[in-house]
């Protein structure tokens, strides 16, 4: 891949184009991490799972019966307030890249808010026991009671 032709590419060179293609849209180690928490704690779960066939969006963990539906945000990716940064090498691209995928993660939110369920949605920066208590807490309440337990920066980005 390193030797891979860019042109036309998003990428600024084949060693940029390589390495972002070698990033996983599942399985990262928050991801495992919690899972492995939750796992251990008796939850079972669906991963990587569409929480609402319709809908071209899969939550990382989905507790379908309880209609909760569990985000691990990498903070790169998402723009976490504390975490993320823009590259300096096509920084236009990669601006515009974050913005939509925040704004794509506000409208999953309220289209699954709409469709009756409930949305957590962690940075993987969180540590792992935080983010298994916030689960539990959503999984606890009854459905379509109370707010989705959102991080405090993730809710200062709307």
């Amino acid at each position: 891949m390193v030797g891979e032709d860019t042109t036309g590419s998003w990428a600024s060179s084949p060693a940029t184009r390589a390495s972002m293609r070698s990033n996983t849209s599942r399985d990262t180690k928050p991801e495992l991490r919690l899972r492995s928490l939750l796992h251990r704690d008796g939850l079972r779960y669906r991963v990587s799972a569409k929480p609402l066939p319709h809908l071209r969006r899969t939550a990382d963990v989905v507790f379908s019966k309880a209609r909760v539906a569990v985000f691990v945000d990498g903070c790169y990716w998402h723009g976490c307030p504390e975490h993320g940064s823009i590259p300096v090498t096509n920084r236009e691209f990669w601006s515009q890249k974050i913005e939509n995928n925040i704004r794509r993660d506000r409208e999953t939110d309220r289209l699954l808010m709409e469709a009756g369920w409930k949305v957590v949605r962690v940075w993987e920066h969180t540590p792992p026991a935080e983010a298994l208590e916030i689960v539990r807490q959503t999984l606890a309440q009854p459905t379509g009671q109370g707010p989705r337990p959102v991080p405090q920066d993730k809710t200062a980005a709307e």
